[in-house]
């Protein structure tokens, strides 16, 4: 038996961070949303009691680090499960990029299993069992539009988006998300309005997202990675409505309401990134069937 799910990527509307916590991690306000860039996860069957994990992308690791095998493991343990199964991801979302690829494919690995296995799980039951996993799983298991909160794994959702297209450019370099959080000087930051987003969003309005668009993370990783800089400040330049940096980076998107616009941004940015999207925003819940 074969069950085949889409992993969509996600950015991050809005992105505040209140305080460190005394488990180490730290309090997060933020607004999610999911596009339309996306892996794609086959889960087959196995005799064989063992998770098998394939990918033609190098940057994708094959055993116990990758978080869609680690959705698998968590499965067969708490429910007991005596069959394998082999995932094979086929990527499209650029790896460490801040788009929650890893705890989409994760995600979408969870509510494929519960299908393949017949477990029954309802959405909240899964995003209860991928919060243990990864803090951006939880959000993926729902995709949408939502509010996340604790460390990344409270979710509430809300209506998505008015539709608009999103260029995204990655440069190629790593960011680690540790060094960013370490560097992160809560006392100086400017926090984002977060209320004033999640208004923008019910009252459909394009122009208040784009006014309201926000990251505390955004100014640290700008100061230590110049070439994210230098890509935010292009895709302006191109004509992009909007443009924020994505979670800890380093992928900047931006927005575009009118397709006559995309390809000057998309064609300019080409210039200095290999990695270019353009994309349509999706913000519609999964389902189940």
């Amino acid at each position: 038996m074969r069950v085949l799910e889409k992993a969509p990527a996600k950015i991050n509307l809005s992105l505040d961070v209140l305080h460190k916590r005394k488990d180490g991690y730290h309090e997060v306000q933020m607004i999610m949303t999911t596009i339309d860039l996306a892996d794609h996860i086959e889960l087959t069957e196995l005799e064989e009691n063992e998770i098998r994990i394939m990918s033609h992308n190098r940057f994708v690791p094959d055993d116990h680090r990758n978080l869609a095998y680690q959705a698998a493991k968590v499965l067969k343990e708490r429910y007991n499960i005596q069959k394998g199964v082999s995932i094979s991801i086929t990527k499209s979302i650029p790896v460490a990029a801040g788009l929650a690829g890893g705890s989409s494919d994760a995600a979408a690995t969870l509510r494929g299993l519960n299908r393949l296995w017949n477990l029954g799980l309802t959405l909240h039951e899964l995003a209860e069992i991928g919060a243990a996993i990864g803090s951006d799983v939880s959000f993926c298991i729902y995709g949408g539009t939502a509010i996340a909160t604790g460390r990344g794994e409270k979710i509430q959702l809300i209506d998505p988006p008015p539709h608009c297209w999103v260029i995204l450019a990655k440069p190629t370099i790593g960011v680690s998300t540790a060094d960013v959080y370490r560097n992160l000087n809560l006392k100086s930051v400017a926090h984002p309005n977060v209320d004033a987003m999640v208004q923008a969003i019910k009252d459909k309005s394009y122009t208040g997202i784009c006014e309201n668009l926000g990251n505390v993370l955004e100014d640290v990783t700008l100061k230590m990675y110049p070439e994210v800089a230098m890509i935010k400040d292009q895709m302006k330049r191109f004509g992009a409505d909007a443009v924020l940096m994505s979670g800890s980076g380093p992928t900047v998107f931006g927005f575009v309401q009118y397709e006559s616009k995309i390809h000057r941004v998309y064609n300019g940015l080409r210039g200095f990134c290999d990695q270019v999207f353009a994309v349509r925003m999706l913000g519609d819940c999964q389902d189940l069937d």
